[in-house]
């Protein structure tokens, strides 16, 4: 199995845009893991993990708008929301990434509301919203591990076994953002069982 390596916020590259290396892993997308500030990747699509109204946030939703600028707010508010488990799109606007995918993960109420499905659901419509626009590269963060509380070890489980499954027509690169060395290990070790050796 191999796994793009970890490496902190400065990324395997020089300059504002980092471009991580990913190692295939499964399925027709190369899968990698990188450890950082999702801000800064130069992919085609950078997956926000939103709230219902598509409002700025907090944690990596609050870090893409701010990074973005104000107009993502204003593209953001114009698609007038987005249900839990589907994702919509806006340009980029000042982020590397030419598109944000705004992914609607659910809030975690124990596990008997159907939180895994709709997880399984955002990273899913996130791929397919992506490879409608013809990106070829996307980077996710760990949708609701956050703020809305889904535990981290299954939020990994449910991003990797979901992406391993889909064969997208466009996307050939995904990259599995985690923010910190806990986020990065929960990934890798989802990988480690979920991988075929």
């Amino acid at each position: 199995m191999a796994i793009a390596p970890a490496v902190g916020p400065a990324g395997w590259l020089s300059g504002t845009a980092t471009r991580p290396a990913c190692e295939p892993n499964w399925g027709s997308m190369d899968i990698g893991i990188w450890l950082g500030d999702i801000t800064t990747l130069d992919v085609d699509a950078v997956v926000n993990a939103a709230n219902e109204a598509l409002a700025p946030g907090s944690g990596v939703c609050g870090a893409i708008h701010g990074a973005a600028g104000a107009e993502l707010a204003d593209a953001c508010a114009a698609l007038g929301g987005c249900a839990t488990g589907d994702a919509a799109a806006t340009p980029g606007f000042g982020l590397p990434a030419r598109w944000v995918i705004h992914a609607v993960g659910p809030v975690w109420h124990g596990g008997g509301q159907g939180e895994e499905a709709a997880l399984g659901s955002a990273y899913r419509r996130s791929v397919e919203v992506a490879d409608e626009l013809g990106a070829r590269s996307i980077a996710f963060p760990a949708i609701s591990t956050g703020i809305y509380g889904m535990p981290l070890e299954l939020g990994c489980r449910v991003a990797v076994q979901t992406l391993s499954a889909l064969e997208p027509q466009n996307l050939r690169r995904c990259v599995l953002v985690a923010f910190d060395d806990t986020t990065r290990a929960a990934l890798a070790s989802e990988v480690d069982r979920t991988v075929p050796s």
